[in-house]
């Protein structure tokens, strides 16, 4: 395991003077334009410590220190996939951008466009970074839950209703989720960072019942990765096949909420 502990005053000879977003990147913006850019992937969290803290265990994967207390980069996944980047240019910065727009910033015809480009599933385009800055996989599943569309529905599938209440869900959702966690961490180091939350919908509630409809949440696994979605508010009762259950399960797998009871 590889760590070290710079003093980042010694590091940049000044202090952090900005801090902000790239994507799903977090960049610590210093004086003298230095920049640290760290993309926490799935299992990379900032967690807040006394002054003087080191690593102390094999997910500790960096300390930086300040005057008032230490930030410990770690990750928990056996997978090591977080990422930092010490950069001396806002033009390297914004290389690293994947292209995706961010929602809230944008107008309703820009998101439009977003979707309508190219023919992908609903899951996919709503987690494809070169289209929308930073949903990822945890709020698209809540977003079509909130617009009632099934994940593998493709964007030239949607009607005018349809898109509409997709980019309406898309706001709202982001909206709600980012009042909620402020208010959580109020002015405390945001500790607690999951993408699963008990007042989600959909995500990571396989099995649970759907709090709108009752029915059971189910899943699509692929790669590392899984989507979740409600057969009663989404998919008119249809069980989405899954790339290794129903390939297994072949003619016992269930196509409906009613094979499935």
């Amino acid at each position: 395991m590889k760590t070290y502990r710079p003093d980042l005053e010694e590091c940049v000879g000044r202090t952090v003077s900005g801090f902000s977003h790239c994507g799903k990147r977090v960049v610590w913006h210093f004086q003298e334009h230095y920049f640290l850019v760290f993309h926490l992937m799935i299992a990379g969290r900032f967690h807040w410590r006394k002054p003087g803290a080191s690593p102390s265990s094999k997910r500790d994967l960096a300390a930086f220190g300040f005057e008032h207390g230490t930030v410990l980069l770690t990750e928990a996944s056996p997978k090591k996939r977080a990422g930092l980047w010490v950069l001396d240019s806002l033009d390297d910065v914004q290389s690293l951008h994947a292209g995706g727009i961010d929602v809230l910033s944008s107008d309703e015809t820009r998101l439009r466009e977003q979707l309508l480009r190219g023919n992908n599933t609903l899951k996919r385009a709503l987690a494809d970074p070169s289209r929308f800055d930073g949903i990822g996989n945890a709020y698209s599943d809540e977003i079509l839950h909130a617009a009632k569309l099934s994940p593998l529905k493709r964007t030239s599938q949607l009607n005018g209703d349809e898109l509409n209440a997709l980019v309406q869900a898309m706001r709202s959702t982001l909206v709600k989720w980012i009042e909620r966690l402020q208010q959580e961490a109020g002015d405390r180091f945001p500790e607690r960072v999951t993408a699963f939350r008990d007042e989600m919908q959909v995500h990571g509630k396989f099995g649970e019942p759907c709090t709108v409809c009752g029915a059971p949440i189910q899943r699509i696994r692929y790669a590392s990765n899984e989507c979740n979605y409600c057969p009663g508010c989404q998919t008119d009762g249809r069980i989405l096949a899954d790339r290794s259950l129903s390939r297994l399960l072949k003619d016992d797998w269930p196509k409906s909420l009613d094979e499935l009871e």
